[in-house]
């Protein structure tokens, strides 16, 4: 489970806490949990984030990220390649706008976002949970 660190106007960013105390909570006794703090920096990530993979092969990976517009938990159901314009902590923008050079401009989640949702909901939490197709950049 990977959160991000600072970046912007988020000095603290909400979605490595987030990580840190799934942590802390735990699962299961037989998952084998790992959780990464990623920085919020464009070549990092296209070396870190396949490195882990190779070292985990995991099963399961989420992204947790943090959004100044959001008013819900949302549920990506997929995740953008192109379209990134703005700086990162290093001040550095790919001129191509997409994160990985020659990679597919979308990749889908092979989970079912909707049943997730809907389970999610059926629970009785104090927590709204939605859908996009439109991950943040």
């Amino acid at each position: 489970v990977a959160g991000f660190g600072p970046f912007g106007e988020h000095a603290v960013n909400a979605s490595w806490i987030a990580v840190q105390e799934l942590e802390k909570l735990g699962l299961r006794g037989d998952v084998d949990l790992h959780v990464y703090e990623v920085p919020v920096e464009y070549q990092t990530v296209q070396r870190l984030i396949p490195a882990l993979w190779k070292k985990h092969s995991p099963q399961l990976v989420v992204h947790v990220g943090v959004s100044g517009m959001a008013t819900t938990v949302t549920l990506e159901k997929c995740g953008h390649n192109v379209g990134y314009k703005g700086l990162d902590n290093c001040r550095f923008c790919p001129g191509s706008q997409c994160c990985v050079e020659g990679g597919p401009e979308c990749i889908d989640s092979i989970i079912d976002m909707d049943t997730v949702c809907k389970r999610v909901s059926a629970l009785g939490l104090d927590v709204t949970v939605t859908i996009s197709k439109d991950a943040g950049r």
